[in-house]
């Protein structure tokens, strides 16, 4: 045989022939004729060179070498089986896709934009868990992570996704009622902080602006409040700009200064090496970087 297998025809009918001990119940599990099952099994011990069956009327028997032939391929054919139904399952059910990123990221850059990947890649079950802190992506089961920092996470690839400038932002209603034409006209607003406290004093101080409270003003947990507030017309937010990309866009918000403040941090794509290798996973990658793309270029 030269190391060949045997037909799979022939070894399929064998199989079937072997569990049932009867031909006629072997052809009609394999939609064939018994004819045909009989002839599969003689080509096959033809090209063994053995006997697997005793035939007797109306009755077949397996002989030693039958039997022992019988238990190795009932195993293989059952491990094939089990294989055909995993791989079926999982081509009936939806591509999973687990992102990690901070709450504000989430709710103001990526939700807004999810339904375009739904429509590149119909059917994706798209999971995110919004959350500041680092995730274990083995452990959580996360495909790519939207990190805020310096990109350096060992281990680990990191692609800088969006720059992260900061830029005063204000609802069109607000700065109709009271002018904000220059940063020293900051003085007469409510300035609405996140976390980073200091950020604003960071921004005046770029600014050449001097003699305005930085510690005034409400402060939220997140940036997400802090944007929502600023929507809402109670004041003015310091926000990082590719967040507020879409708003100003849209004239929710007014940037009413050009210049933005770089911080040194950043937005980064973040995955384990490997990861790419599932089709899904790249296509969420190239899509990410596509919309950074197209947010830089406004």
């Amino acid at each position: 045989m030269n190391g060949r297998l045997p037909s799979l025809s022939g070894l399929r009918a064998f199989e079937a022939a072997a569990r049932h001990l009867s031909v006629t119940l072997a052809a009609g599990e394999l939609n064939v004729t018994p004819g045909a099952v009989s002839l599969q099994i003689r080509e096959l011990e033809q090209s063994l060179g053995v006997q697997l069956f005793e035939r007797r009327p109306r009755q077949i028997r397996l002989t030693e070498n039958g039997e022992g032939y019988f238990k190795a391929m009932r195993s293989a054919f059952r491990m094939m089986r089990e294989a055909t139904d995993e791989l079926l399952a999982r081509a009936k059910s939806p591509t999973t896709l687990a992102i990690s990123c901070t709450p504000t990221f989430a709710a103001q850059w990526l939700v807004p934009r999810l339904p375009k990947f739904e429509e590149r890649l119909p059917g994706a079950d798209i999971r995110i868990s919004a959350s500041n802190r680092l995730v274990d992506f083995a452990r959580d089961g996360v495909d790519i992570a939207i990190r805020h920092g310096f990109g350096r996470y060992e281990g680990l690839v990191s692609e800088r996704l969006l720059d992260d400038d900061l830029m005063p932002v204000i609802a069109p209603a607000l700065k109709e009622k009271i002018p904000l034409d220059a940063p020293a006209d900051l003085a007469g607003h409510v300035l609405i902080h996140d976390v980073h406290r200091q950020d604003w004093r960071l921004w005046l101080e770029a600014m050449g602006v001097a003699g305005i409270d930085v510690q005034r003003g409400p402060v939220f947990t997140d940036s997400n409040g802090a944007i929502e507030a600023a929507k809402a017309g109670d004041g003015v937010a310091l926000a990082r700009l590719s967040l507020v990309a879409r708003e100003v866009q849209e004239r929710r918000l007014i940037a009413p200064f050009p210049r933005g403040v770089a911080t040194g941090l950043a937005y980064y794509i973040v995955y384990p090496p490997g990861a790419l290798d599932r089709p899904a996973v790249a296509a969420l990658r190239q899509w990410l970087t596509e919309e950074a793309r197209a947010v830089r270029g406004h």
